[in-house]
């Protein structure tokens, strides 16, 4: 499946520019520093845990649309949506973390961090796509636009009716037309799942969020897979190492979120980035956002 694979690999083709903000607890803070790495978690398992549901969700209205247009291949449509909401959440995994271009909005704190605990740690794009490439992770801009969405997964479902041209099944049963079908859908897995980790909806677009995704992972029982736990449930992660170049992980700049004791709470981040020897390059802001104990 060319056409798919050139589709993910021009979806992550954009380069950030600016700094790259990552949201978290005081406590993700500290095991950020002391293991030189984030946590890139399964992205069936991420805050929002519609994210890849909805790239199925837009492949079936795409599929029914042309059924009901009295498309010649509604089988093979009807075959590809189904085998897309099984597999899209139940086949193989994709591990990411997000990023954000803005580091100091409410609904990140809000989101992201525990009340009067939270920082947004800076880092140098740069940085980050050294880091990336070295770990064969890609980086992504998340897609938010609805007529976007809707345009790509129309080149992705004409690539699987270009499938079904040069799988005919001329002489072939209808079981084993399906069985093809499925084999070749199988390839286009990989590409469509980085493609589904970089679609989100409409309505978290004020994140303008950057992705950085791992690679697929088929075999599970040779990957470096560890667990953490989650709000209900064990969420699996593998780490994303920022220490790559021998020492603490590089800041650009960081925030300090809504907190009652802004002062000493100050002091003491200070303190302890100082004590790993942490700089960033543009120093510690406090958010400026009034803080309301929830």
């Amino acid at each position: 499946m060319k056409e798919i694979e050139s589709l993910s690999n021009e979806l992550y083709a954009d380069i950030p520019m600016g700094t790259l903000y990552h949201y978290t607890t005081f406590s993700g803070l500290l095991g950020i520093v002391r293991s030189r790495a984030l946590w890139a978690s399964d992205v069936r398992y991420m805050n929002d845990s519609a994210e890849l549901r909805h790239t199925a969700d837009l492949i079936k209205v795409e599929v029914q649309e042309r059924i009901d247009s009295g498309h010649a291949n509604s089988n093979l449509l009807s075959q590809f949506a189904d085998w897309v909401a099984h597999r899209i959440t139940n086949g193989h995994m994709l591990f990411g973390a997000s990023f954000r271009s803005h580091g100091n909005l409410l609904s990140q704190w809000r989101g992201y961090s525990s009340p009067g605990k939270g920082v947004s740690l800076g880092f140098c794009p740069e940085y980050i796509l050294e880091c990336a490439k070295k770990q064969k992770f890609m980086i992504g801009k998340c897609i938010y636009e609805p007529h976007r969405q809707r345009a790509l997964i129309r080149q992705v479902v004409d690539a699987v009716e270009q499938l079904a041209e040069e799988h005919g099944g001329a002489g072939q049963s209808a079981s084993e037309r399906a069985q093809l079908h499925r084999q070749a859908f199988a390839v286009m897995e990989t590409d469509l799942l980085r493609i589904a980790a970089i679609l989100k909806h409409p309505s978290f677009r004020e994140e303008k969020e950057w992705r950085i995704v791992s690679p697929v992972i088929a075999n599970t029982a040779e990957a470096p897979i560890l667990f953490r736990e989650g709000h209900a449930m064990l969420v699996p992660y593998i780490e994303f190492d920022l220490g790559i170049q021998g020492g603490p992980p590089v800041l650009d700049h960081l925030y300090l979120g809504p907190t009652a004791n802004i002062n000493i709470s100050m002091s003491s981040l200070k303190m302890f980035l100082v004590r790993h020897g942490i700089d960033p390059k543009r120093g510690i802001d406090y958010c400026q956002i009034p803080f309301r104990q929830r």
